[in-house]
């Protein structure tokens, strides 16, 4: 059995898909739909950039989106691979989108405009240089949680993704990020700052959550076609009724990407389908489980070497 997955921000560059924009219709459609819906040239930004304002949050959060979504149409339309025979859709943070307009349960229009609208609430909800991340490399989440709990009075930061075996970022705000830093440093754990534009996956993102509660509340959610595993679970979504309270919680809420990886390995999981930019989550999980095949979708080589477990 297979899960299909999709990254978030950080996979993204300029120049993503170009061979399959050059080439495919379906590409030139939907990418000229985005630039329609978002009344800017997204797709521009996703071919050519320049780099700066692609990497700019409310510009990349729609346009790993793009990409993503329009891969998943490609593989149906033009190859014939139907991914929604998936036992489980997972995204990482932003992915989770992704996941949800591949499923059917959110249409494309709508899900690149509150991506737009969620990427600009993310990045306006600390003022810039406030807040920063930290990326924290070969330590347990145990060994993590216990010196962040002993240092609660000295500063305050937060796991915001607990990405794979020996790797967990951090967020708070910047002059706690650099404490953690040197106390980190000084137990010769490593770790290594994050350009970000904020503090992503934590309580201080507490404005945006308010802003995109209003928003997410105006969007009408299909049933699913696939079953989809919540960052803040790491379990199951049941019922769609569920689903909007999820969106909101996972602003702050911590990516629960570890524990989703293997809740769908426990639960009968043998082989990983990233579709998105790049192959951040195949080597996550490769961290995780090396016995676990995995497939990642960038061009049309990749797409000719892909072999679906029944």
């Amino acid at each position: 059995m297979f899960s299909v997955i999709f990254p978030g921000q950080g996979s993204q560059m300029v120049g993503m898909t170009s061979e399959f924009y050059s080439k495919f219709d379906i590409f030139k459609k939907l990418y000229k739909e985005a630039d329609e819906i978002l009344n800017y040239p997204i797709s521009k930004l996703i071919l050519e950039g320049p780099k700066e304002k692609l990497d700019l949050t409310e510009n990349t959060q729609p346009a790993i989106f793009l990409v993503g979504y329009s891969i998943f149409q490609l593989l149906k339309q033009e190859f014939n691979i139907n991914l929604n025979n998936a036992k489980f859709f997972a995204g990482h943070s932003l992915g989770e989108y992704t996941a949800l307009a591949c499923a059917g349960s959110l249409d494309f229009a709508n899900t690149l405009k509150i991506l737009k609208i969620r990427g600009s609430a993310m990045q306006s909800a600390v003022p810039k240089g406030e807040g920063g991340m930290i990326a924290i490399l070969g330590s347990d989440i145990e060994t993590v949680e216990k010196i962040l709990n002993e240092n609660k009075d000295n500063y305050q930061c937060f796991i915001a993704n607990d990405n794979s075996n020996g790797q967990l970022v951090l967020s708070g705000k910047m002059e706690d990020v650099n404490k953690l830093s040197l106390d980190f440093t000084s137990k010769n754990i490593k770790n290594i700052k994050l350009s970000v534009s904020a503090p992503f996956h934590c309580n201080l993102m507490n404005k945006a959550s308010e802003l995109m509660k209003k928003e997410i509340e105006k969007l009408k959610f299909n049933d699913f076609q696939n079953t989809l595993i919540s960052n803040v679970t790491a379990t199951e979504i049941k019922d769609k009724s569920a689903l909007k309270d999820l969106l909101v919680k996972q602003i702050e809420s911590r990516v629960r990407w570890r524990e989703s990886v293997l809740y769908m390995i426990n639960n009968g999981v043998n082989q990983f389908i990233e579709i998105g930019p790049g192959k951040v989550l195949s080597g996550l999980i490769k961290r995780i489980d090396r016995n676990i095949k995995i497939s990642a979708i960038n061009n049309e080589e990749d797409i000719s070497i892909i072999k679906i477990n029944d």
